[in-house]
């Protein structure tokens, strides 16, 4: 699956217990009617896909749905979501709202029209 949106934030790399797990976050804001702010977890090499990414930019990230099952102290039976990430690709910013000018020498004349006895207008 993939979620295209904007990047709102990029966590610090957190590393858990004694064997070195890596966690880093990513928020993204989706961008339709309703815009969701979906936290995207990368773990373990994973996580360093996020260097070279900033807030702001347009983002397209390929994630796994991820869930878990937990037994709590009193038998009751819990359940748990995370989005994973495992790819991050820039998108572009979109063509430029205006198109690019002409040279300058684009609209000079070209050869000479001093002889407009063969002008072939109307008017």
């Amino acid at each position: 699956m993939e979620i295209q949106g904007t990047v709102k934030l990029v966590g610090t790399t957190q590393t858990f217990g004694s064997n070195g797990f890596r966690k880093r976050e990513l928020v993204v804001t989706t961008q339709e009617q309703y815009p969701q702010h979906l936290m995207i977890e990368f773990v373990q090499d994973k996580t360093d896909l996020l260097n070279t990414i900033s807030v702001g930019q347009s983002v397209k990230v390929g994630i796994n749905l991820r869930g878990r099952e937990w037994v709590n102290p009193q038998g009751e039976t819990k359940y748990f979501n995370s989005i994973q990430g495992w790819r991050v690709e820039l998108l572009d910013a979109g063509s430029p709202s205006m198109p690019p000018m002409p040279p300058e020498d684009a609209f000079e004349p070209i050869g000479d029209h001093q002889d407009d006895e063969h002008d072939d207008l109307p008017f």
